[in-house]
């Protein structure tokens, strides 16, 4: 039996991984002890992880995180006072089906940007679209949104992720025109879709660096009142992890 026709129409039809996975039978003579069920059934699982790969790899690049973390690498030690039983909860996603909100709290350096990345992973692993911006880098855009007559769309863009991570959360004081954008992104994802904040900055002091009361009023509603909350503490992970922090290495004498 000539095969390459065979393959040559897997190709077309894009069904790669099941070709790879063809070539492999051929190659291999104890495949062909097995029943002709399994062969296909090994066939089209090795078909349908390469595409849960392919797929996961997209909704990776489209996210744009800033660091490669995951949940199986957070460092859940006492002293940084992490709840490994919400994380491992929220982990799973059932928060973004449900629409609420995450806001991650801790001092500079705290690990806050580690863990909503790791959090952001997980949901990409979970099947949501999910979108990392730095507060700052994201009403910049906005700002030029404004200027090209693009706002609307990307508006409209932002409402259809299912998490937009914002990360540096009010780390500098908004302008009025930058409350009343944020309220109104917040209020087009309210109830649809879900926001997953860090910021160092507690709750209490949020209203303070909005400057316009009636959209804050607006922001605060949209995002705290139906949200979990993670909170670090301790002292800085880049001064503990920093190279200048360890001991240099004795010195040896000739």
């Amino acid at each position: 039996m000539l095969i390459q026709p065979t393959l040559d129409r897997l190709s077309a039809l894009n069904l790669s991984g099941l070709r790879q996975a063809l070539e492999e039978q051929l190659a291999n003579p104890q495949y062909a002890e097995l029943p002709f069920g399994e062969r296909v059934a090994l066939l089209v699982d090795h078909e349908w992880t390469r595409r849960q790969h392919n797929r996961l790899q997209r909704r990776l690049q489209d996210a744009h995180l800033r660091q490669p973390a995951t949940i199986e690498a957070i460092d859940f030690t006492a002293g940084r006072g992490l709840d490994r039983r919400l994380v491992l909860e929220l982990a799973q996603g059932d928060w973004i089906n449900r629409h609420l909100n995450t806001i991650v709290l801790g001092p500079t350096g705290a690990g806050k940007t580690n863990l909503v990345c790791a959090l952001a992973r997980a949901a990409c692993q979970q099947g949501f679209t999910v979108r990392y911006e730095r507060l700052g880098h994201l009403l910049h855009q906005i700002t030029l949104s404004h200027a090209d007559g693009s706002w609307v769309k990307l508006l409209r863009a932002l409402a259809r992720i299912q998490l937009l991570v914002l990360d540096d959360w009010l780390r500098d004081p908004l302008t009025p025109s930058q409350v009343r954008d944020l309220a109104e992104l917040l209020e087009d994802r309210y109830g649809l879709a879900s926001t997953l904040v860090a910021s160092q900055l507690p709750v209490d002091a949020w209203l303070g660096q909005l400057a316009e009361p009636l959209a804050a009023d607006g922001v605060m509603d949209r995002l705290v009142h139906n949200a979990y909350r993670l909170e670090l503490k301790g002292e800085s992970q880049r001064k503990i992890r920093s190279p200048l922090t360890m001991s240099p290495p004795a010195s040896t004498i000739d």
